[in-house]
C-alpha cells in the first residue's frame, strides 16, 4: 500500500483542488510506481476527469500551463520559486490508432479511468492512487508484477510497442534500472516493435540511452539492446566487437571487456559513454600479436575510435560540448604513465587531456582495469600520477595560452607583427618551454625569449 503522507503537499494541493470542484484526481504512472517500491518519485503526474477547459479555470492562467491541451495535458505549477514543481495533469482519454509511431490519431476526453489506465505501456505504470480516498486502481496487476521484479505490457505487446516506438528502449531502460526481468511474450515483441522503433528521433533514442547508462549495472541494458535487435539500431559499431578474442592481458572478448567496464565506469553520462566506447574501434584495428598464436594486437585503435566516436556522437545528437568530451576519452585512453614523467611531461599530459577532463579519464582508466577480469587493484596505474598532478597544479604553473603573462597584443608589440597565424605560433612556443620551467612564466622573462624565438626562426 501506498501512504499518503509519502505524497508532497503541493502534490496534494492539486489533487484536492480537483476533488473539491468534484472530479476525479488520481496519481499515475512512475511516482506511483515508485511510491509502491519505496523510492522518491522524481516527477508527479495526475490524471483526472477534468477537461483540459476546466483544469486551466480551475488553477488560473498563473499557475495552469497549457502544455497540450489538444491531448489533454496541463501542466500546473506549484510552489515558489525557486523550489516550483511542474505537476501533469491530464484528462482520462481514449486514443485512436497512432499512425506515426508516437502519437495517436485521435484523442478521445470521457473516458473511464480504467480505459486510461489500459493505453498505458507496461502494468507497473498503469497503476493509479488517489490520495484524497487512500485507494489503489490496480486493473492489470501491476502490483504483482512489481513484488515479481518483473516488467509486463499491458495487453497484446506487439500493439503497445507499434504504438510508440520508443516502448522497446523504455522496456530495456527500465528493466536495466530496477534490475528487473521482462515477462518472455513483452521480451519476444520488441523485435516486431522495431519498424516502428526506427521512426523515432535520435533525441528520444539518445534520451533513453542515458537513462539506461545511469543503471546501477546498465550491462544489462546493453545485453537486452544486443538480443532483442535494438543495439544494432542505435550503436551498431558495439556489435563488432562482439568474440573478438584479445589477448592474455584480458579475461573477456572485447565486447565482454567492454560492459565490464561500463558497469565499473562512473555514473555520469560522459564517463559511461566513454567507457562504452573506449574499444569501439578494436575490431576495425585488430591485428595478430607477433610470436603469439591465437593472441590479437590493436595498434592505434584509440584513433580508430575516437573517428568512430566522434560520428557515433553527432548520430545520436549529442551536444557539441558533449561529443568533444566523450571523444577525447576514448582518443586518449591508452596513456602509459612511468615514474620517470619529468614534471615538464605531466604538465603537458594535463594540457592535451584538458584539466576539466582529466578526473574522467583516471576513472576510465580504473575502470578499463577492472573490465580485465583478473582483480587488479583499479589503481595501480593511476595512483601515482594523481598524486604527480595535484604537485604540478599546486604550483600554479600555466598549462593553457591563456594562463601566459602576456598576450597576442603584447607579441605584434614586441615583435612589431600584424594579427596572423604568427602570433598564436609563437604563444604555443612560448608554453612549451614554460610548460618545462614555470618560472619563465613572467611578462619580462616572456618577452626576452619571444625575441630569441623569432630570432632563431629567422
Amino acid at each position: 500500500m501506498i501512504d499518503a503522507r509519502l505524497v508532497p503537499d503541493d502534490v496534494l494541493g492539486v489533487c484536492r483542488r480537483l476533488h473539491e470542484a468534484r472530479h476525479e484526481a488520481h496519481l499515475v504512472g512512475g511516482c506511483v510506481r515508485d511510491l509502491l517500491l519505496g523510492r522518491p518519485p522524481g516527477d508527479f503526474d495526475v490524471a483526472t476527469s477534468a477537461r483540459p477547459d476546466d483544469v486551466m479555470k480551475l488553477f488560473g492562467a498563473r499557475y495552469a500551463i497549457p502544455t497540450g491541451l489538444q491531448h489533454g495535458t496541463v501542466t500546473v505549477v506549484t510552489g515558489e520559486p525557486p523550489r516550483q514543481r511542474h505537476v501533469e495533469v491530464t484528462t482520462f482519454r481514449g486514443e485512436g490508432e497512432y499512425l506515426d509511431g508516437r502519437r495517436p490519431s485521435a484523442v478521445r476526453f470521457g473516458a473511464t479511468l480504467q480505459e486510461d489506465l489500459a493505453r498505458r505501456d507496461f502494468t507497473m505504470n498503469a497503476i493509479a492512487f488517489d490520495p484524497m480516498a487512500g485507494l489503489v486502481t490496480d486493473p492489470f496487476a501491476g502490483q504483482s508484477d512489481l513484488g515479481r521484479k518483473l516488467l509486463r505490457a499491458v495487453g497484446d505487446a506487439i500493439e503497445r510497442f507499434r504504438e510508440d516506438g520508443l516502448r522497446p528502449m523504455r522496456a530495456v531502460r527500465q528493466a536495466a534500472q530496477l534490475a528487473f526481468e521482462i515477462e518472455a511474450s513483452t521480451l519476444a515483441a520488441i523485435p516486431a516493435g522495431i519498424h516502428s522503433f526506427r521512426r523515432v528521433s535520435a533525441e528520444r533514442i539518445r534520451d533513453e540511452l542515458f537513462k539506461l547508462l545511469g543503471a546501477a549495472r546498465p550491462s544489462r541494458g546493453l545485453e537486452l539492446m544486443r538480443e532483442t535487435g535494438l543495439l544494432a539500431e542505435v550503436v551498431p559499431e558495439v556489435l563488432e566487437s562482439v568474440g573478438v578474442v584479445q589477448n592474455r592481458f584480458h579475461r573477456y572478448d572485447v565486447y565482454r571487456h567492454t560492459l565490464a567496464t561500463l558497469d565499473a565506469a562512473r555514473a555520469d553520462v560522459v564517463s559511461r559513454l566513454g567507457a562504452l566506447l573506449h574499444d569501439v574501434g578494436k575490431p576495425r584495428a585488430r591485428q595478430p600479436r607477433e610470436g603469439a598464436p591465437g593472441e590479437y594486437s590493436f595498434f592505434k585503435h584509440e584513433y580508430v575510435g575516437a573517428e568512430m566516436t566522434d560520428d557515433i556522437c553527432r548520430r545520436l545528437k549529442l551536444s557539441t560540448a558533449q561529443r568533444e568530451d566523450v571523444t577525447a576519452l576514448v582518443t586518449h585512453h591508452m596513456f602509459y604513465y612511468t615514474p620517470d614523467w619529468s614534471d615538464g611531461t605531466i604538465r603537458r599530459f594535463v594540457k592535451r587531456v584538458g584539466a576539466e577532463r582529466l578526473p574522467h579519464l583516471l576513472a576510465l582508466r580504473e575502470a578499463d582495469i577492472a573490465g580485465r577480469g583478473f582483480d587488479e587493484d583499479p589503481k595501480s596505474e593511476t595512483r601515482e600520477l594523481e598524486q604527480r598532478i595535484a604537485t604540478v597544479a599546486a604550483s600554479d604553473a600555466a598549462l593553457r595560452v591563456t594562463d601566459l603573462a602576456i598576450d597576442g597584443r603584447d607579441v605584434m608589440r614586441i615583435l612589431g607583427i600584424p594579427p596572423g597565424r604568427r602570433i598564436g605560433e609563437m604563444l604555443e612556443r612560448l608554453l612549451d618551454r614554460v610548460l618545462d620551467d614555470p618560472a619563465l612564466n613572467t611578462k619580462e622573462a616572456l618577452e626576452t625569449l619571444a625575441r630569441e624565438l623569432a630570432r632563431e626562426s629567422g
